[in-house]
């Protein structure tokens, strides 16, 4: 297993409007091959190549404490170097 580096990380509350409009924005740059990464504390950018590989993952996670259930979907797209 190769050592993790976080190169960037956000996370905040969002409507569903403005989560959507994140999301097509970043389709918009994965497309031109090049994702410019903001937050008011950091930025990143990365050249994503032609056939990276994109996985869509729903999980159901229940808390063992007080058995509330949350859910994830995630959106990851991948690539080697």
């Amino acid at each position: 297993m190769m050592p993790e580096e976080q190169l960037f990380e956000t996370e905040d509350v969002r409507s569903r409007a403005e989560i959507a409009d994140a999301l097509v924005a970043a389709a918009e740059q994965i497309e031109t091959g090049t994702v410019d990464l903001e937050s008011e504390t950091a930025s990143q950018t990365v050249d994503v190549p032609s056939h990276p590989t994109f996985e869509v993952e729903l999980e159901r996670l229940t808390d063992s404490e007080t058995g509330e259930q949350r859910y994830e979907l995630e959106y990851e797209v991948r690539w080697t170097k």
